[in-house]
């Protein structure tokens, strides 16, 4: 049997990490900017900094601070920065990529109670992970899916083999992709958070970003209570109508 790659969750540490996705009356730790520690890069308003509670062994966590309003969320961005936000975060992940220190790099996103998160304030992360490579563990089926739309070398998908289950949306870019692709990208997953939020009782998302070879591809995953038959016997679900859901997004958003 192949041996499972495994991080080790340092507990200890974790204890004193803030909350305020629940509780809302917590101190945001990223509002108060000129008190930040370990900062490596800004472009105001994003900051590129250490994490300042990394809990996860054999690795190296930074986060990346979208913005300096606090209440606000990925799908109510302007269009503008929403573009330069993932430039910067793709700079910085390539970046960490480029620099050979890592097996691998990992960029995610939570947002919402049932994401994984803990600071409400809206952010991403990127950790170099020094003994996993995460590229093989992804099956490219769960990448694909039917078209929703397409501009470039931009590709909208929903799922016909979903990781979890039900409704998830990929955005695939192709290779010898230029600065253009990544700013409709960055639309591509907005409209998706927009649709997650507002349109499909969620609350809570994560984003995925995968570089595999000369792609790179993003998986935005509603989150709910997680079925039982995925948690105990790893088998997902798929939803009945995502027929209904192709051709609703494409009257909103195309």
């Amino acid at each position: 049997m192949r041996n499972q790659e495994m991080l080790c969750f340092n507990f200890n540490l974790a204890k004193n990490k803030p909350e305020s996705i629940v509780n809302r009356h917590t101190a945001c730790p990223f509002c108060d900017t000129e008190k930040l520690t370990n900062v490596i890069d800004r472009e105001d308003p994003f900051i590129w900094l250490e994490n300042k509670y990394p809990t996860l062994e054999d690795t190296y966590q930074t986060i990346i601070i979208e913005t300096d309003h606090c209440q606000s969320e990925l799908s109510e961005y302007k269009p503008s920065h929403i573009k330069d936000l993932f430039r910067f975060t793709f700079n910085k992940w390539f970046e960490m990529q480029n620099s050979g220190e890592y097996k691998s790099v990992i960029l995610y996103k939570n947002h919402g109670p049932l994401s994984g998160g803990t600071v409400k304030h809206p952010h991403m992360q990127i950790v170099g992970l020094n003994k996993i490579d995460y590229r093989k563990k992804i099956r490219m089926e769960h990448l694909s899916g039917e078209k929703i739309d397409q501009v470039g070398k931009v590709s909208f998908i929903i799922s016909n083999f979903p990781f979890v289950g039900f409704t998830e949306l990929n955005v695939k870019l192709n290779a010898k992709y230029d600065i253009n692709d990544i700013e409709q990208m960055a639309i591509y997953i907005q409209n998706s958070a927009h649709f997650l939020l507002n349109h499909m009782r969620c609350n809570s998302y994560n984003l995925f970003f995968y570089k595999i070879d000369e792609y790179i591809f993003v998986k935005i995953m509603p989150r709910f209570v997680t079925s039982p038959l995925f948690v105990g016997y790893s088998i997902p679900q798929i939803s009945d109508h995502k027929n209904d859901i192709v051709k609703k997004m494409r009257k909103i958003y195309f």
